[in-house]
């Protein structure tokens, strides 16, 4: 079967793009419903602040091991069999959410989560990448990310009219549901090929063990710090950063949060389309390195602001911050078949998995700055790290897949 596909509505995209729905709607719910659910805990608003952390933090170390199990098992088993056993995984453990009693508890079954929601967008953008012909596989993936990340916005609506318990019941069923799509994708003939071959697959060491490859491995996780930076540290903790501005009324970190992914969502398929247009990935991550920058400024600038003015201004980030596609694309095409899905799932759950340093750095900072200073500190140094590591990473638009990794 030749899985050069020219159509970027194929089942794999649709099917991809369902999957990431649904993996955003489980991993920002906690980020949504955070003040809630812990609030019914008993916890007090300070306690809220620290557990809220300390348990988004759990969730990303999840995320950063999960990442490397799954990326191997991609490149040993298959990327199907990755989407099967993750979104069942994360299915699960949501609806176990669902009946947790403390923040103990809460954490604990949020990193069996993060574990399940690591490998769904690694095998989607793989799969897809290996079957839309390289012209169109940019486009494809933008599409998958673009579509996905609006389950941001579902899981905020959903809160809105249910409670929190309910609200992992949703996201849990919404998986299992999904499974039933599954038998209608096929599997990578890059792969299948590859499969039949006697050669090392999966082999996370493989990118210690060569100094151009660690330093490409590096620069792909490195570019995509400014993500979630902001989704991490802005978006999440939005109302606290409300209070600090001394907007007037309290900040709603859930709306702020579908606010930003409505934007992410906007931008992922504005950088598909114009990473298309100007047949570069490097271009685009530059374009929107500035508008980052000028919305992390424009962010700061609200003392005396209100409410409304926040919504807005984390749409403007989540719109600037809408490169996640490129990155993971950028990851695929930066390696071979063997090695392709253990990059593009490790890739964005390193990423991910960052926001653990992001956020010790932060707390680290107030001890010297404020709570504001410290987080734009923790910008600036953010996004100079982010724009070296632009430099020096490699173009990939249009790059042929259909390589191996030697050891």
């Amino acid at each position: 079967m030749n899985n050069k596909q020219t159509n970027i509505f194929c089942i794999p995209v649709l099917v991809g793009a369902l999957g990431y729905f649904v993996d955003i709607y489980d991993l920002l719910l906690f980020s949504i419903i955070r003040v809630p659910s812990l609030k019914s805990m008993g916890l007090t608003d300070e306690l809220i602040k620290t557990e809220g952390m300390r348990i988004i933090n759990i969730q990303m170390l999840g995320l950063l091991i999960g990442g490397i199990i799954w990326g191997v098992l991609g490149d040993k088993k298959g990327r199907l069999k990755v989407l099967f056993g993750s979104i069942l995984l994360y299915s699960l453990a949501n609806i176990a959410n669902g009946f947790v009693t403390n923040a103990t508890q809460y954490a604990w079954l949020r990193f069996i989560t993060g574990i399940g929601l690591a490998g769904e967008l690694g095998a989607s953008i793989t799969l897809v990448s290996e079957i839309l012909s390289k012209e169109k596989r940019g486009i494809g993936t933008s599409l998958v990310a673009g579509i996905g990340l609006s389950g941001a916005v579902a899981a905020y609506f959903v809160s809105r009219y249910f409670d929190w318990h309910t609200c992992y019941f949703i996201g849990g069923g919404l998986g299992l549901a999904l499974l039933l799509l599954r038998v209608s994708v096929y599997e990578s003939h890059m792969f299948e090929q590859v499969s039949t071959k006697k050669i090392s697959r999966g082999n996370f060491f493989l990118f210690f063990t060569n100094a151009k490859r660690f330093k490409k491995y590096l620069l792909s996780i490195l570019i995509g710090l400014p993500n979630w930076y902001v989704i991490g540290i802005l978006i999440t903790f939005s109302k606290e950063f409300g209070a600090a501005f001394h907007i007037k009324e309290p900040v709603n970190a859930g709306k702020a949060v579908m606010y930003a992914y409505v934007g992410i969502s906007i931008g992922d398929i504005a950088t598909g389309l114009i990473s298309q247009w100007l047949r570069s990935r490097k271009k685009v991550l530059y374009i929107f390195y500035a508008l980052t920058a000028v919305s992390i400024f424009l962010y700061f600038q609200q003392q005396q602001g209100d409410a409304n003015n926040m919504y807005w201004i984390c749409a403007l980030l989540g719109f600037s911050t809408g490169f996640w596609a490129i990155l993971v694309t950028m990851a695929a095409e930066q390696f071979g078949t063997n090695l392709r899905a253990t990059a593009a799932t490790t890739v964005p759950n390193m990423v991910r998995g960052s926001l653990n340093l992001i956020t010790l750095l932060f707390v680290s900072l107030q001890t010297a700055f404020d709570y504001i200073e410290s987080a734009w500190v923790t910008g600036i140094v953010i996004m100079i790290i982010a724009i070296v590591s632009a430099i020096y990473t490699q173009e990939t638009f249009g790059k042929d897949l259909d390589y191996i990794e030697e050891d």
